[in-house]
């Protein structure tokens, strides 16, 4: 038999899945498992969100629709990005994809030649670089350091740009560290970009869940309307993650290559998803903003109570939900300190190398869950903590 395509051995999978799929394991058998591995929010659609999907159904919605998305929706995304964002495009710079990761595809698809190197931040989220791997780039990264606090250096991505690169990925604020870029630091991107006629992909899937801030889209910058794509998409910011429902917004001139894409792909986004999710940007009853206060709320409290881990250091994210732990000082492999907190505490959350080599120090937790259940995973914690506390005692 013919072996499958080259192109497959070249990427990867996502930790965050294969921890799950463990923990899943062990709740089968009977165990308690608190589940912080995963980015999900706790939270669901509002009613008037499911009531415009089945309202949808009943009118028939349920039919091939335009390749590029409904235009009720396109026009909704350009409304909702001038209002929350400042970001002033149009309908028909606006492409709909049946979720952000496959967004995220398309545009890379559309861009990256083989041969073609792609700077991304790392740690970062692993399509990137498997993304990257599997069209026959080359995956550059940047670092999000603790000296820099988490912040991308411009100096050392300008640094690494060379005639063979040919796109810059951003992810702000960023999955796993909840870093928000400084309006300085993007700045500089931006005119890196410029300087060296790139495409930049700005991953804002979380642009919404940000705190004590404002948030400035990469595309807002002198020069970046004509060469920026941003992803976006409905799962984190109102809760749709089995929805599967995300959307590029690109220069005119890269808009027919992603419908090209489409057409040869999946066809359309089903249609009566689309008009439950104009219902969702236009959240009449602010339920995103009441899910981001409730997650800030647990932000503080979950970092207060993790820096009283033995070994652990967490400063509170500025964005998403997402708890980044310099395990250092454990001095237990993070990898290790994940198997313990799962098989012995019952508390699932991911090594940090799975997110890239940068991460090695660090273990992240998804605090998209109650107050009380973080609270039982920290005490967790704490019963099983003294298996590394004797480790770094003997080192």
């Amino acid at each position: 038999m013919r072996p499958i395509a080259s192109r497959i051995s070249v990427m990867s999978g996502e930790g965050a899945l294969s921890v799950f799929a463990r923990a899943k394991e062990l709740e089968g058998a009977g165990r308690s498992i608190i589940h912080l591995e995963l980015g999900e929010p706790d939270f669901h659609p509002t009613g008037a969100v499911n009531d415009a999907a089945k309202r949808a159904l009943d009118e028939g919605k349920d039919r091939y629709c335009p390749v590029a998305g409904v235009p009720a929706l396109r026009e909704e995304i350009v409304r909702y990005l001038r209002d929350t964002r400042g970001v002033n495009t149009s309908a028909s710079n606006v492409v709909i994809a049946p979720g952000c990761k496959i967004g995220l595809f398309m545009a890379m698809m559309t861009l990256v030649n083989p041969g073609d190197e792609v700077l991304y931040p790392e740690p970062g989220f692993p399509a990137y670089r498997s993304i990257t791997q599997g069209l026959g780039g080359v995956p550059v990264p940047f670092e999000l350091a603790e000296r820099n606090h988490l912040q991308p250096d411009p100096d050392e991505m300008a640094a690494k740009i060379n005639p063979r690169t040919g796109v810059i990925i951003t992810n702000s604020p960023g999955n796993p560290t909840g870093t928000v870029y400084t309006d300085a630091v993007q700045r500089r991107i931006a005119e890196l970009a410029v300087k060296h006629d790139l495409f930049l992909l700005s991953d804002e899937i979380y642009a919404r869940i940000i705190y004590d801030q404002s948030y400035i889209s990469m595309m807002s910058y002198s020069g970046m309307e004509e060469r920026t794509i941003i992803i976006d998409g409905f799962s984190k910011s109102f809760a749709m993650t089995g929805w599967r429902l995300g959307y590029n917004v690109a220069p005119a001139s890269v808009v027919p290559a992603l419908e090209m894409l489409v057409v040869n792909s999946y066809t359309c986004v089903n249609e009566f998803i689309q008009y439950a999710a104009v219902e969702a940007l236009r959240d009449r009853d602010g339920h995103t903003p009441r899910m981001v206060a409730e997650f800030e709320r647990r932000r503080d409290r979950f970092a207060r109570e993790l820096n009283s881990i033995p070994g652990f250091r967490c400063a509170p994210p500025q964005g998403a939900f997402y708890a980044w732990v310099n395990i250092a000082d454990t001095g237990v492999a993070a990898e290790e300190l994940c198997r313990i907190m799962l098989e012995e505490g019952g508390v699932a959350a991911i090594p940090g190398a799975a997110f890239g080599g940068a991460g090695k120090d660090f273990v992240r937790f998804s605090f998209a869950s109650s107050i009380a259940t973080l609270h039982e995973a920290v005490e967790r914690i704490r019963r099983v903590s003294p298996a590394w506390e004797r480790t770094a005692v003997t080192k």
